[in-house]
Order: structure tokens, then sequence, then C-alpha cells
């Protein structure tokens, strides 16, 4: 191997989190300084990001604090949205997706873990797809989410209520893990994923249809 293969082989983390957050800043300037606050972190700890490739909104500010601090970014990004997310320019990798299910599963291949900072419709899909991942046993990652001044707790509270109506095993809402401080959001991220039973819990119940 080359020494310049050597170098960019080395340069790889060895572990990589997935983050998912908004296109925009939001309305509080709190956002702004967590997404800044643990790409800042991550690349002290020499944590990978891998994200969504863009460099508007709290992506992007996730993304420059983590190469601001040396650390390797991975965006994934669809063709479709080049134009309209303004890809980042300055990315140590960027990839271009066909679509955005092959960017998502990209997304997840190269994620040792998940963190949802605070976001709109396409954070929610992400972070709902991972978990439900989770759920079915596709996958066995950590999923977190960084629950800056209560964003999250309405969704927490829908789990709950989806666990109390019979549709959610309080094992599987366990799946979202919550944490509102870098440390703690990095120590989950990084931590095994919560073992989990089947999602099927009508058939512990004996009501399986014929």
């Amino acid at each position: 191997m080359s020494d310049s293969l050597s170098s960019a082989a080395a340069s790889i983390p060895a572990t990589s989190l997935c983050v998912y957050c908004g296109t925009n800043v939001g309305s509080s300037p709190s956002y702004v300084a967590a997404a800044t606050a643990l790409g800042a972190e991550m690349a002290e700890r020499r944590i990978g990001l891998v994200y969504s490739g863009g460099r508007l909104g709290l992506m992007g500010a996730v993304a420059d604090a983590v190469l601001a601090g040396g650390g390797h970014v991975a965006g994934i990004i669809p063709q479709s949205l080049v134009r309209a997310e303004l890809a980042h320019p300055g990315l140590s990798s960027l990839e271009v997706a066909d679509s955005m299910h092959t960017r998502k599963a990209r997304m997840a291949e190269l994620a040792d873990g998940f963190i949802a900072l605070a976001g709109g419709f396409g954070t929610f899909e992400e972070l709902l797809e991972v978990l439900t991942w989770n759920q079915l046993g596709f996958i066995r990652k950590p999923v977190v989410l960084f629950d800056v001044d209560g964003f999250y707790a309405p969704l927490i509270q829908m789990f709950d209520t989806a666990v109390e109506a019979g549709f959610v095993r309080a094992d599987h809402a366990a799946l979202a893990q919550r944490g509102t401080t870098v440390d703690d959001v990095l120590a989950l991220a990084t931590a095994p994923a919560p073992s989990t039973p089947h999602k099927w819990i009508d058939l512990d119940q004996g009501l399986q249809g014929t």
C-alpha cells in the first residue's frame, strides 16, 4: 500500500455516527449551539460524522464543527437534492445517491449509531425508520434523541401512548434513547443498542390469526 493510501485509510475513523437534523436552524439559538457542540466533541473524540451532505441549517452546523476540529465527514445526498440542499463543498467525502432510499440505506450502512437533533419531517422520517429497523431486527445500532429544550418530549410521549394502547412494546419504545447533553448523547450512541424481543405482541397473547 502506498503512503498516500495508508494515510487515507488511517483518516477514516473506527467509529462513525449518523446525525439526522434539520436543513433549517430553527427558532432558538440552542439548536445551533447543540449541533456545533456535538460536532466539535465528535471531532475531539475522533468519531466520524455520516450525514445528509448539505451545508444548510443544523446539518451544515454539525458538519462544519466536525471539519473545524479536523474530523472526518461523509455526506450522502441524492442527485435530486444536490442543488436544492446545496451540497457541502468541503467534506471528507461526498457520495451522490440515485434516490432517497439509497441515500438512507447507505447512511445506515456507514454508521455505528444514530443521533437525531431537532428537525422537521425528514428528520422524523429518518429517525422512525431506523427505530423500525431495530424493532424488526434488521439492524442493531443505538438510536439517540438529542433532546434540546424538550424538543422531542411530545414524540417520546407519543411513543408512551402507543405502548399504553398496545401497539408498541415498552422494550421497543426504549430503543429511542434520550440525552440532553453532548456527553450523555455520545455515551448512548457509542454503547451497544438495547436488546429487544420480537415486535408481535399478539403472538405472545395467543391472538395469532388463522
